[in-house]
């Protein structure tokens, strides 16, 4: 399969899963809003990292299935939090109205809240890993790329650089990204190697490349990108007067800066040859992708 083939499967796949272990509206109220959220479409790259790195440390398809589901559910969760008035204020997500909009606040504080908690119990429970010690790694792991000092802090440090005296400098921003935004990404690249009880070191260090040029393809989009492709609001960074990395670098030194951390990512995966080649598809594909 070509690589979009690859991810559309992947997504395909962790689309059912979702399915499967979301609870219905029979047993919850806010089932439908939760189901809404993290249902709606999305590249599912971080899903894609789980499954790859699962693959190659030899870990069964359904266990990194169920870890698949978790991730996509924290960061659906971080996206409805993220979309509110008191945070990035967005009325539309992929297209659709945010959670917020379609429902109303509390019901998005709500959903985000419960699909926070998902992603635990699922990792947490027996089908995930017969090995305690595993489950309690990836639930513990996960909480500290998710908190206070991986994509929590991120927010948090990017909504005080709003109101901020001067503008971040670039050792900030990468900082400011490495957490929001990269730390979930560290965190699904490494899993395969932890369901597997191997060391994550390599994995680590691929993921860390990646989820700085991510970002930076990010901040590329927002200016060059197409807001009906996109499903979102663009530009809004630069609207509000923050610092990007196209706002401090310049917009072909950001894409060369993103290039080469494509090339540094692809460079630690040698050890792994041939069977990681769909890692280096996805460091390709976040430096080509349109939205």
């Amino acid at each position: 399969m070509s690589f979009p083939e690859q991810l559309a499967a992947c997504a395909s796949q962790v689309q059912s899963t979702l399915d499967a272990l979301l609870p219905t509206v029979a047993q919850s109220r806010v089932a439908e809003p939760m189901r809404y959220a993290v249902m709606n479409g999305g590249k599912r790259l971080r899903a894609f990292l789980v499954l790859e790195s699962a693959r190659l440390y030899g870990v069964e398809q359904t266990a990194a299935l169920r870890v698949a589901a978790a991730i996509e559910s924290i960061h659906a969760y971080s996206l409805v939090h993220d979309d509110l008035p008191c945070m990035d204020d967005d009325d539309l997500r992929r297209g659709k109205p945010t959670v917020h909009i379609k429902w109303d606040y509390a019901t998005a504080v709500l959903v985000g809240d419960a699909l926070q908690s998902f992603a635990f119990e699922v990792l947490a429970q027996p089908e995930t890993s017969a090995n305690a010690d595993i489950r309690c790694n990836l639930v513990a792991t996960l909480a500290h790329a998710a908190g206070g000092c991986g994509m929590v802090l991120g927010q948090a440090q990017d909504i005080a650089a709003e109101t901020a005296a001067r503008g971040l400098t670039l050792t900030e921003i990468t900082e400011l990204q490495a957490n929001k935004t990269g730390a979930l990404i560290r965190w699904s690249a490494q899993a395969g190697a932890m369901l597997a009880g191997q060391d994550t070191t390599l994995m680590r260090d691929y993921a860390t490349a990646i989820g700085l040029a991510f970002q930076i393809q990010d901040d590329v989009l927002d200016i060059e990108g197409d807001a009906a492709a996109a499903g979102k609001r663009l530009q809004k960074d630069a609207d509000a007067g923050k610092a990007t990395f196209v706002s401090l670098l310049g917009l072909d030194a950001a894409k060369k800066r993103a290039n080469s951390l494509v090339t540094e990512a692809c460079d630690v995966l040698a050890p792994l040859g041939e069977r990681a080649e769909p890692l280096r598809q996805v460091a390709r594909f976040i430096v080509a992708r349109k939205m």
